[in-house]
């Protein structure tokens, strides 16, 4: 008995060690993720990083070893993240249809909370075009084909089911996901063109709300069933706190010329 106790003992400092050093990493990453969110990774500064995380920019070196790995390291801890919510979403108890109902609100809410991780994927997406992603294949294989191989599967269990249309499962992912990325791309366009702000915070929960209710509409072979889903699933669905400060850049006669 006295062996185990005393073993604990002289554990305890290196395990308090342990979580100093998990704090610091996660408090690196967190300030990572807001520096190269908004200025790129070559425009991104450790000191600045390091001033975020409260931490002596030899750390950040000491963990990362580089800023590229640190870049590689923030990108994929917040696909992780959103991958995790997406499969959780994906896994709930209900019916096919309702989890891909569930999985379009959740989308929407992603592109309007996460924008970090939206920021991070277009510019990665950029590097990939250039040839110079290395985080691309990484995410690929631990974040988007899993998500994607869930998705196909459960389309097609809605399909089989009798619940949801017999169309390909790609044509739902696109005219559900894809709808939701389209109304933020080209919101900015849509406002000059209609006079009409689409990202105040009203503006964002009306197109949350008719984008579900016209998804009950379309993908299921019931459309009573589906719009009672919709209904469900706005109702025990808060819309997310929005800034809407963020959305002042796309704002066109807000901008300095």
């Amino acid at each position: 008995m006295t062996d185990v106790s005393n073993a604990s003992i002289i554990d305890r400092p290196a395990e308090r060690q342990a979580d100093r050093a998990a704090e610091s990493r996660l408090k690196i990453l967190n300030a990572a993720l807001t520096e190269f969110s908004a200025n790129g990774l070559a425009g991104a500064r450790t000191e600045r990083i390091a001033q975020l995380a409260g931490v002596n920019k030899a750390l950040l070196y000491y963990y990362f070893q580089s800023k590229e790995k640190l870049y590689a390291s923030a990108l994929e801890m917040i696909a992780a993240r959103i991958r995790d919510t997406t499969m959780n979403v994906f896994l709930l108890e209900a019916s096919a249809g309702e989890r891909v109902l569930r999985a379009a609100v959740n989308h929407f809410d992603r592109i309007l909370t996460q924008h970090e991780f939206q920021s991070l994927m277009q510019q990665e997406m950029i590097r990939l075009h250039k040839g110079e992603s290395t985080a691309m294949p990484v995410l690929l294989k631990r974040v988007f084909k899993p998500v994607i191989s869930m998705y196909q599967s459960l389309v097609r269990e809605g399909v089989a089911s009798g619940e949801l249309i017999p169309v390909d499962w790609m044509q739902i992912h696109l005219a559900t996901l894809g709808a939701n990325v389209f109304y933020f791309l080209s919101a900015p366009v849509l406002r000059m063109t209609l006079n009409t702000d689409l990202y105040t915070a009203e503006a964002l929960e009306a197109r949350r709300r008719s984008m579900a209710e016209y998804v009950g509409m379309t993908i299921f072979n019931d459309r009573n069933h589906g719009a009672a889903l919709a209904a469900k699933v706005l109702a025990d669905s808060p819309m997310p706190d929005v800034d809407t400060e963020r959305f002042k850049f796309w704002r066109a006669d807000e901008r300095k010329e």
